[in-house]
């Protein structure tokens, strides 16, 4: 998943870029509206994080622009200001949720989980498919029933992330693209073509597996059980 952090207070914008790096988010930041917005009509993100107090153009602001413009990620205001009607006005502009700094980072990370889930239409941490079941808050992934853990990379656990998030609908390759690195990152289809086949390689053995849509992307399908020898019981 892809994050738009607009902050321009240094340390509080690396504190929260390291801990959403930390998290498996792919972060671009930003230090004004005005770059935001500029980087917006060119670049996909899933969210938004967004500080109230820029400078120039504010954070309440840059947050109706961006919906004027037709963007409808979530919006996650941060803010020092704690009054009823500056929570008030950030809602009714387009925000989806209100974070009062100081913050805890861990709540930050569970609130913005919600944020996409919601966008997702999903209801649960817990995403479920066939055998498979990823639980995005503590960040395992594990066979069921058995309870087996399943081995993912970063950027596997991104992929995979994505497909259960927009499953059954299948996931666009230049948006999984950019799901998985800011624009201070080159990475190349080619790149998520190898990831793709290494979860094939994974998720093939569960009865899960991963269909190229030519020219669009990838879907999550489950694959019908394979046969197996019978012939010892054919009696002849």
């Amino acid at each position: 998943m892809r994050i738009l952090l607009v902050e321009d207070d240094v340390m509080v914008a690396c504190g929260v870029k390291l801990g959403l790096v930390d998290a498996g988010y792919a972060v671009d930041w930003v230090g004004s509206a005005e770059k935001a917005l500029e980087i917006s009509r060119n670049e996909a993100f899933d969210l938004a994080v967004i500080d109230l107090g820029l400078p120039g153009m504010d954070g309440l602001a840059l947050t109706q622009r961006l919906r004027q413009y037709g963007h409808t990620m979530p919006v996650m205001i941060l803010t020092a200001r704690d009054g009823l009607n500056d929570r008030v006005r950030g809602l009714d502009m387009g925000a989806d949720d209100y974070m009062i700094k100081p913050f805890e980072l861990p709540e930050l990370l569970a609130r913005l989980r919600a944020l996409l889930r919601r966008s997702q239409a999903a209801t649960s941490s817990v995403l479920s498919f066939g055998a498979l079941e990823m639980d995005t808050a503590t960040r395992q992934a594990c066979v069921r029933p058995s309870g087996q853990l399943l081995e993912l990379g970063q950027r596997e656990w991104t992929v995979l992330e994505y497909l259960l998030l927009h499953t059954p609908k299948p996931a666009n390759k230049e948006k999984l693209l950019q799901a998985l690195t800011g624009w201070d990152k080159e990475i190349t289809s080619n790149a998520v073509e190898v990831y793709i086949s290494r979860l094939r390689g994974k998720l093939e053995p569960l009865g899960v597996g991963l269909r190229s849509i030519r020219g669009f992307g990838y879907r999550l399908e489950l694959l019908a059980p394979r046969l197996t020898d019978v012939s010892s019981t054919s009696g002849t």
